[in-house]
């Protein structure tokens, strides 16, 4: 590896500092992985191949289109997105719905598992997670790419029932944001293709196309030059490669197809400006764009490629450290700001250095002007040493984090790398190659250089500045010429250069008395070791190899803000964001993110309803600052006034218009009709936010927290457990104590019994009918009953699914989720929901009901029952590689004293038809039922 990097050092100096980063056809190529096979066919079907051996025995097997909205005509808007949906109803050798049906039974669940999106410039199949344990699997995959690149049946009956389906999705996605985006369109791309090119198209198009006119789009653009197909799993590469040759090479090749063009977009000498208002948007957002020319693919493949990357990276987390830091001020200039160097708004071909502000009511040209002073400081001024060196200790810290988990990825993020590769040409050196490259060449590349790109970045031309907000009577806007004059202000105002205030201060100043370990006991029911220490406080350890760099931590402790009187129920609800705004011991949330740069270690308290707990993770070396970062949690909260006053400043500002958004008023009903509303369920309002006592707040954290006697510590991961027992001692173990016995109260939170219906009317831009039913009840909590809700829920989601969305075209899907409660009781909740045209409610909702009756009366198909339970098995076998599903999984025990894992498969197995219809007839026939509709009427 040596040699490719020889002399390196020394160009990127050159490069970058006589350059700004140009002149990237002088350095050296960006070698490939190694481990990826890529191959072309002689039609031009580009392959990728990869084994990996995570999940064990899976794969994953993806087609990518250089196709998307972009390439319809006016009368195609809406037929990219079309086809996608059609790829999964009729294939030559899986019609109608068999391939749904079939990959199904192996355990891959549509839209989970089996999905696929489209963009204005691509379009991307998956099925992932196949089992591979035999050849049958591997083999029905490349077939169903085969027949999506080429054999679509594209029938007339099939492409009529899609037509239903789209429009409900339009419907569904249809928000403010949506509407703001196509207004903007035509007006930040005037003169260009992607005026007009959202993917969803055009709802009269998408209803009344002739049949053939989606068929020759078909044939016009998805063809072998413009696919690839990419698999990734725990797979034989010379076989797949050679099945890959087989299944694929009889496709015909189109060498005097349409060429595929990549659209420009116009430059602009004078700002464009765009000023949109929507009734049902909730918050004030300006997004401000700095065009420059994107880095062409061939000179992607270049050194000068990656080291640019590495800049521009450092420049937005330096810059948006700046802009968080105006966060933290008493009365700050925005709720929020960020930026970043990418594609430009929805175009490949343009990029830009984008900034984005929300600001508050009545302060919209002050935050704008803020978000324009920091970038032209840093474009004038540029960025400090120190600045820099924290930046590139993250950088570089995330970087070893990588590599050290190169043998533990899964086959996803290849895949992605490789889809990103085949479409934009995005280098792939893998894991290995990247951290010798950027670990040599980062400590070479002085921040002046960063600096100088900077400069670069934000020019006096091509800048575009769209404005979206609410539509709200009194709420005054700025004029277009308004917003010219600041972007012009910006440019002359006089400023001086930013000072970074580094303190050199340890985390902690003072290291604490260690305590003892007192016991230690070995658990093989989950392979454990439980640490009894000297002031009451237990740890458990779960050692692991799922990944290498990662230890995860949970503590709890019962009781919880239920031991809290309801009359304080603003301070219960607000209770975790204050107390995360004021630091811990000696360091603001500012300096505390400047003493963490370099180190993977994050510690979050919360006081919940029932119990109080502390999260954090970490990579194993630095295990230690996690724990010095959890004493501080329990010990030394930092009082912090000015950041108390800039979190009540934001959030009211943040809340001020949240009840524009239709969909607040609609869980507000669901939450009266459930709750009965109940005060402790009473949602945070911005007229409730000067009402918050901060010394209230600070004294109720530290109640939860002084006393760690009752606090069990869970830690899973890649955890020595001799090595950490030092530390478990020095910062656990040292923890206050005062042997209190407590638990939760029951506040009476109860859920409504018997039938409640609400129906309102509530008119909102886009007609829609939303519709919720909840079902509540007495049930025990065990795995069984755990098992069998989930399966519930999975059966009604597969029958909705094809009897609501693919025979009625009546919605773009049913949500279904179950789940079992413990405490203060044991029993049931399920929900279902859906979107729909106010005209199909009725017969929707009928059909909603008829079949939670069904499944009562006559159980589920055998079908579909193995359909879920072979998903469930798969799943879990997946899960019990992660170190989140134990940590979830000893938490729960801990919590409810039953273990879902044991005997998990053998029980799956067991369950009948009868098992899940008589659980349906159980939980349903106690009828506690609340239906919420809300409904906004078309429009006349």
């Amino acid at each position: 590896m040596k040699h490719l990097f020889r002399g390196l050092s020394v160009a990127v100096i050159a490069v970058c500092c006589n350059t700004g980063f140009g002149f990237a056809q002088q350095m050296p190529p960006i070698p490939v992985d190694p481990n990826v096979r890529i191959g072309k066919l002689e039609n031009g079907l580009t392959y990728y191949i990869r084994k990996n051996n995570l999940p064990e025995k899976r794969a994953d097997f993806y087609i990518a289109q250089k196709v998307g909205a972009i390439l319809e005509e006016p009368a195609q808007r809406g037929l990219a997105h079309f086809l996608e949906h059609m790829c999964f109803n009729g294939t030559k050798h899986f019609p109608g719905n068999a391939l749904k049906e079939y990959l199904e039974t192996i355990g891959v669940k549509f839209g989970e598992n089996l999905n696929a999106y489209t963009s204005i410039d691509e379009t991307v199949y998956n099925i992932s997670n196949v089992p591979v344990m035999r050849e049958g699997p591997i083999d029905s995959c490349l077939l169903i790419l085969h027949d999506w690149s080429n054999d679509l049946l594209l029938e007339g009956k099939e492409i009529d029932k899609e037509r239903g389906v789209i429009h409900e999705e339009w419907r569904t996605r249809m928000s403010a944001m949506q509407r703001l985006q196509e207004k903007s369109l035509p007006q930040m791309y005037a003169g260009t293709k992607y005026a007009d090119c959202m993917p969803i198209g055009s709802m009269d198009i998408v209803d009344n196309f002739k049949y053939q006119t989606l068929r020759d789009y078909y044939e016009k653009w998805y063809r072998p030059d413009l696919q690839g197909i990419i698999v990734v799993g725990d797979i034989d590469v010379d076989a797949m490669e050679a099945k890959i040759k087989k299944v694929f090479s009889d496709i015909p090749a189109q060498p005097n197809g349409a060429k595929r063009v990549y659209y420009p977009v116009n430059d602009n000498k004078e700002p464009i400006v765009v000023i949109e208002q929507d009734k049902e948007q909730p918050n004030i957002q300006i997004l401000v764009f700095n065009k420059h020319e994107t880095t062409t693919d061939d000179q992607k493949g270049n050194m000068g490629y990656l080291v640019g990357d590495y800049a521009k990276k450092l420049i937005a987390s330096m810059l948006n450290a700046r802009l968080n830091e105006l966060t933290q001020t008493a009365n700050p200039p925005y709720i929020y700001a960020g930026a970043d160097d990418g594609m430009f708004f929805a175009s490949k071909t343009k990029d830009a250095f984008t900034g984005v502000v929300v600001c508050k009511e009545g302060e919209i040209e002050s935050g704008l002007s803020t978000l324009l002073r920091e970038i032209e400081r840093a474009r004038r001024f540029g960025f400090t040493e120190s600045e820099y060196v924290r930046a590139r200790a993250e950088y570089l810290r995330q970087l070893e984090s990588a590599f050290n988990e190169r043998d533990k990825n899964k086959n996803e993020s290849y895949v992605n790398e490789y889809v990103r590769n085949f479409l934009d040409k995005e280098p792939i050196p893998g894991i290995e190659n990247e951290y010798a490259i950027i670990n040599q060449i980062a400590p070479a590349i002085p921040v002046a250089a960063l600096n100088q790109m900077m400069q670069t970045l934000v020019t006096d031309s091509n800048q575009v500045v769209a404005l979206f907000g609410p539509e709200k009577e009194g709420l005054k806007y700025p004029t277009k010429d308004a917003i010219l004059e600041v972007l012009k202000k910006a440019k002359t105002e006089e400023l001086t250069a930013y000072v970074d205030k580094v303190s050199d201060k340890p985390l902690m100043s003072e290291k604490p008395k260690a305590g003892k370990i007192l016991s230690e006991k070995n658990d093989p029911a989950f392979g454990t070791t439980t640490l009894t220490l000297s002031n009451g406080a237990k740890v458990i350890i779960k050692k692991t190899d799922f990944k290498a760099d990662e230890i995860q931590m949970k503590a709890v402790s019962l009781g919880g803000s239920s031991l809290f009187p309801t009359s304080e129920i603003i301070n219960i609800k607000s209770l975790n964001d204050v107390i995360a705004a004021g630091g811990l011991g000696e360091f603001s949330t500012v300096e505390l993110q400047k003493v963490l740069a370099g180190k993977k270690a994050s510690v979050s308290a919360q006081v919940g309803d029932k119990t109080e707990t502390i999260k954090g993770d970490c990579s194993p070396k630095d295990l230690e600052t996690m724990l010095q970062l959890t004493y501080l949690s329990f010990t030394a909260p930092r009082k912090d006034v000015e950041a108390f006053e800039s979190y009540k400043n934001r959030t009211k500002a943040s809340l001020l218009n949240q009840e524009m958004n239709p969909m607040i008023t609609f869980v507000d009903s669901i939450q009266g009709g459930i709750y009965m509303n109940h005060p402790r369920m009473q949602r945070l309002k911005a007229n409730m936010i000067d009402k918050i006592d901060y010394d209230k707040i600070l004294s109720m954290y530290n109640d939860r927290f002084k006393d760690a006697s009752d606090f069990t510590f869970i830690l899973v991961g890649n955890v020595d457990i001799e090595a950490a027992k030092p530390l478990i001692a020095e910062y656990i173990a040292s923890l206050p104590s005062i042997k209190r016995k407590e638990t939760f109260k029951d506040n009476k939170v109860d859920m409504r019994k018997g039938t409640y219906k609400n129906e309102f009317i509530k008119q909102q831009e886009t007609a829609k009918a939303s519709v919720f039913a909840f079902y509540n009840g007495t049930c025990k909590y065990d795995l069984k009953n755990s098992l069998l809700i989930s399966m519930t829920d999975q059966i009604l989601n597969l029958v909705y699914t094809e009897k609501v969305r693919e025979e009625e075209g009546g919605t773009y899907g049913v949500n279904v989720g179950g789940d079992l409660q413990k405490y203060p009781k044991e029993q049931f909740v399920l929900q279902i929901m859906f979107d729909t045209a106010p005209a199909k409610k009725d017969k929707l909702t009928s059909i909603i009901f008829s079949e939670l009756d069904n499944l009562g009366k006559n159980g589920p198909s055998e079908a579909n029952l193995n359909k879920v339970k072979e998903f469930m098995l798969k799943k879990y076998k997946e899960d019990s590689k992660e170190n989140s599903f134990w940590l979830g999984t000893i938490d729960d025990y801990l919590f409810t004293n039953v273990d879902m894992t044991k005997d998990y498969e053998a029980i799956l197995n067991s369950i009948t038809a009868k098992d899940i219809q008589n659980f349906a007839t159980s939980i349903f026939s106690q009828k506690n039922e609340v239906e919420v509709t809300m409904i906004s009427p078309e429009k006349k």
